[in-house]
């Protein structure tokens, strides 16, 4: 039985490209790149307005047989651009849907070092979300924007607020971080109304650093 992971690059705006080519000389058979905002690394940083920054977010579903490979390729294809140049990992993919039928995965290793927060939250509030994330122990994270889907009746039944613009906010993570990230978020007074955002957490295995060494 195939199984398969997806694997997640965040580079500057217009170096997707070239990533993407060197995953499918490899074996990858295509990937997606989404236009994402990179967030300060610091508190400090984003008070003065730097580190702030347009990234390509590359989105990529792999065959397990090949992941090496595909790596491989795009570590070597950055091994000359700047230092911290972006960042590379992989997450489990459960089940692939492939010519209209679920292709099932096997599950990926347990006892990752890393995790990927996922903060869903209407648009306006991934800046605070990541200013708390910061003071629990976070770096820096990227921002994706986004569209809820949620239906105008939802608002009459639960009695709350829906604002269809939302922003996603993607933050990696030491996993003995997780839980201390999780709670200052849970603890934003912004968020405290329902209806306002959601997050969720994925391994982020083999968390890799682009760029030269």
């Amino acid at each position: 039985m195939s199984s398969f992971r997806l694997l997640i690059s965040i580079v500057p705006h217009d170096k997707g490209e070239k990533l993407t080519r060197a995953a499918m000389e490899s074996g990858c058979r295509g990937g997606t790149v989404l236009m994402g905002r990179g967030l300060a690394r610091s508190n400090f940083m984003a008070v003065l307005g730097l580190g702030e920054s347009t990234k390509d977010v590359i989105m990529m579903i792999v065959e397990e047989d090949v992941l090496e490979s595909v790596r491989g390729a795009i570590i070597a294809s950055t091994s000359h651009e700047q230092k911290n140049f972006g960042e590379l990992f992989c997450t489990d993919v459960d089940a692939l849907m492939k010519g209209g039928k679920f292709v099932e995965g096997e599950k990926g290793m347990a006892g990752n070092s890393n995790e990927l927060i996922t903060v869903i939250v209407n648009r306006g509030y991934a800046d605070d979300v990541m200013a708390a994330a910061r003071k629990a122990g976070a770096g820096g994270g990227t921002v994706l924007n986004a569209r809820g889907t949620a239906r105008e009746t939802d608002e009459r039944f639960f009695g709350m607020h829906i604002v269809p613009e939302k922003e996603m906010l993607l933050i990696v993570v030491e996993a003995d971080k997780k839980e201390a990230v999780l709670e200052a978020v849970k603890n934003l007074s912004c968020l405290n109304q329902p209806g306002i955002g959601i997050a969720f957490c994925s391994p982020a295995d083999e968390f890799t650093i682009l760029g030269k060494k």
